[in-house]
């Protein structure tokens, strides 16, 4: 009677006109500002970077090289490396034709007048060029229109190949071309999929794949104009996880407020009402869901990056804009549907069959394990850790020590093939040079140690006296460009210092030529000499450490941040640890596994640094989620039923739930392995298995097992564990007056 009397309460309280005006003021609030963010998916581009100097903290030496570039040299221009080679020694005509292929590039356009020509490699069967591509012209269309043209007019027997810096930023771009249209594509198909599947409705799902695109549309506006005030730097790695982190997040947090949408139409006829208790049921999960999320990638500011620190906050608007969304635009579309959004399957009114449910077991997936837990609790979650902790066990065969830049992309590369037949006929770190910035006073001294070096196969000075913008240096000094009698070129000169170029014998991005300029640093610490050295390979060195340390730092302090929620959130200390320890076993049987996988079925290369972080950050603050939606219920079970009979509760009513999650989120990040990029294609197949080990072993046995065995102190110190003396002091006393 109380319940029905605040039922009504509520019901006159709200006057009927603003039961209909407030819905339909979210939702057209929601369509607008979808309706402007959505033509935004096509200019990502305008403020986006995928240059890793960029991303490079300021005090590295790569960066301070690359800020003084410009002073040495007035050009900008990305450098693209052409290579001609034959199978038989080039003939005079060969050589000609290529020639006048070469001198006729710069009538393309985004290619610079200075194009260099041909260099005739000792073996007579290949020629090199080098040709700067403005740095503000699309890399990616001028780099296909220079392989189109010359590869249409290239002599019979030569073979021509664009490789170098511009030529795998081009591949860069092109890989990263499919992330508006197939990444978005195939993650909206397999989320449809299965919400048709788990709803067996056709409108639920429209409705929840709405609100997952018009909290990415509002996202990607907010972004974008944060990226356009370089307030974010925004990259396609970060564009293409933003797009899979919200539709999987917002699609996750819809599912668990439909759910508990259609428990209140089943005790409650009037939708409004069932609307209130839906959102008063699902809010503090989602948002301790949601902030946990957020918590765990605002961590990321902690790293040295750019590229992860910046990924920090520009995810976090994303899963900000998922719970919105959730919490405000679906319940707004299922209140104006009502039932029929359930349709064919509409949940009926039935409050006396809800309350005979509530003391019987049920007989469906859920509840036979519920019970399955209860007779074999210690025995489930030990043998389901032993299963955990051996895939574990793989993690030792990860190899996330870096990989080259031409491994970055999978499939088919013209400059990857490039870059090994640059190899074959000349220094394989042509176009790609080592830069060394020396005070003026300690260039014949860096250049002696530069010339002796084993790894370094030519060296030159940044000249403005010189034809090239650079003359050779050999032992004897500068070599004098003009006829005989010529005075040598003198350096160019920038607040008393001075720019060498070295040309790596072996190929920039391999790991010869990363141990040399590793080498080089430590002879100039070692002999008091401050130069710094910069260049593609310097860049990838201070990439990949700057990377290490982030992982060695920000992991831990992800742990502690959110076992910290979890205590607030669960007003526990014992039940927190248990929830965290859980996920980090998951996390490492899932990096396990996926190192195993890696290395002896898909033959990677290796990994990159940040693979195992941005695995860590994503699998234990998403998959703490699940628990976090277990834990929330069963604490609300336990307050009624006790913490045993709770935990069976909670396992039962959220199993359904939970394990569509699982499968939309799994299924979103995979998606990610449709863009050809190593990194994303680790990530996806990490965060996706993980994700389902979290759903379908943690979460469904694991968890709860490990609860039930341990019992009431879980709670500790919270006064729940208390709880279950009280209800057996209340069924004792029901007993006695029966």
């Amino acid at each position: 009677m109380a319940e029905a009397t605040v039922t009504e309460s509520r019901r006159t309280r709200v006057p009927k006109w603003l039961r209909v005006l407030l819905p339909a003021v979210l939702i057209l609030v929601w369509l607008t500002a979808a309706g402007i963010g959505g033509p935004y998916f096509g200019k990502v581009s305008e403020v986006s970077s995928n240059d890793q100097t960029s991303y490079l903290p300021e005090s590295a030496d790569a960066t301070q090289v690359r800020a003084l570039l410009g002073e040495f040299n007035d050009s900008d221009a990305i450098p693209a490396v052409l290579v001609f080679t034959s199978e038989t020694e080039l003939t005079e005509t060969q050589v000609d034709e290529v020639t006048d292929a070469i001198a006729a590039l710069p009538d393309i356009e985004g290619v610079a007048e200075d194009v260099s020509p041909p260099i005739p490699s000792e073996d007579g069967r290949a020629l090199e060029a080098f040709v700067p591509i403005d740095s503000d012209a699309d890399i990616g269309d001028v780099i296909g229109a220079v392989s189109q043209q010359l590869s249409d007019v290239m002599p019979d027997g030569v073979e021509s190949f664009v490789t170098g810096p511009a030529g795998f930023s081009a591949d860069l771009i092109e890989a990263f071309a499919g992330i508006d249209g197939l990444l978005l594509g195939v993650a909206l198909l397999a989320v449809f999929i299965i919400l048709i599947l788990v709803y067996r409705s056709f409108l639920l799902p429209i409705a929840v794949l709405s609100t997952s695109m018009f909290a990415l549309c509002v996202a990607l506006l907010t972004v974008w104009w944060l990226a356009k005030a370089e307030v974010v730097l925004f990259s396609g790695q970060t564009q293409g996880i933003l797009f899979i982190l919200v539709i999987g997040a917002a699609t996750d947090y819809s599912l668990l407020y439909v759910a508990r949408y259609r428990e209140q139409l089943r005790v409650h006829e009037d939708k409004w009402i069932a609307t209130l208790g839906a959102l008063k049921g699902s809010f503090e999960p989602i948002l301790a869901s949601g902030g946990t999320v957020i918590v765990g990638l605002m961590c990321l500011l902690l790293s040295d990056l750019k590229s992860n620190s910046t990924l920090g906050p520009v995810a976090s608007i994303g899963i900000a804009f998922a719970m919105l969304s959730a919490l405000t635009l679906l319940p707004a579309i299922l209140y104006a549907f009502g039932r029929v959004a359930f349709w064919p399957k509409r949940p009926k009114f039935e409050p006396e069959v809800v309350a005979a449910e509530a003391g019987v077991p049920g007989s469906g997936l859920w509840p036979k394990i519920g019970q399955l837990i209860r007779r074999r609790p210690r025995v489930i979650w030990a043998v389901t850790c032993a299963v955990l902790l051996i895939g574990a066990a793989g993690m030792t065969q990860l190899q996330a020590n870096g990989v080259s830049q031409s491994e970055l992309v999978l499939g088919s590369s013209e400059a990857r093939d490039g870059q090994v037949a640059l190899g074959e006929h000349f220094p394989g770190g042509s176009g790609s040079p080592v830069y060394v910035v020396v005070a003026e006073g300690e260039l014949e001294a860096v250049a002696n140690n530069l010339l002796n070096n084993d790894g370094i196969d030519g060296v030159s000075v940044v000249s403005g006296d010189s034809p090239s913008g650079s003359a050779t240096v050999t032992e004897d000094g500068i070599t004098a460009f003009g006829p005989p009698g010529t005075p040598a070129p003198e350096p160019t000169i920038v607040d008393g210092q001075a720019m060498l170029q070295a040309t790596l014998s072996d190929a920039a991005d391999s790991a010869d030529a990363e141990s040399t300029v590793r080498g080089l640093r430590a002879d100039f610490a070692d002999q008091g000499t401050e130069a710094l050295v910069g260049g593609v390979t310097a860049t990838a060195i201070d990439t990949n450490d700057a990377s290490i340390h982030d992982r060695n730092l920000i992991i831990p302090v992800v742990l502690v941040v959110i076992l910290f929620i979890l205590m607030l959130l669960l007003r526990s200390i014992l039940a927190p640890i248990l929830l965290i320890l859980t996920t980090v076993i998951s996390y490492g049987t899932a990096l396990g596994v996926s190192a195993l996988v890696f290395n002896g079925i898909f033959d990677f290369p290796g990994a990159d640094p940040a693979v195992p972080l941005f695995g860590f950050v994503f699998l234990v603050a998403l998959g703490i989620d699940y628990n976090i939606f277990l834990a929330t219920r069963v604490r609300e079970e336990s307050k009624q039923f006790g913490t045993r009979d709770g935990i069976i509760r909670g396992l039962s009513v959220t199993g359904g739930v939970i394990t569509s999650a699982g499968l939309v989120l799994a299924a979103t990040f995979a998606a990610l392995s449709v863009i050809p990029i190593l990194f994303l294609v680790q990530l996806a197949f990490i965060v996706a298995f993980g994700v389902l080990l979290d759903t379908f072993l943690v979460r469904a046995f694991l968890v709860p097992a490990l609860m039930y065995d341990i019992g009431p102190a879980v709670w500790w110190p919270s006064k729940l564990r208390h709880r279950e003396r009280e209800l057996e002091q209340d069924e004792a006393r029901h007993g006695e007056k029966h």
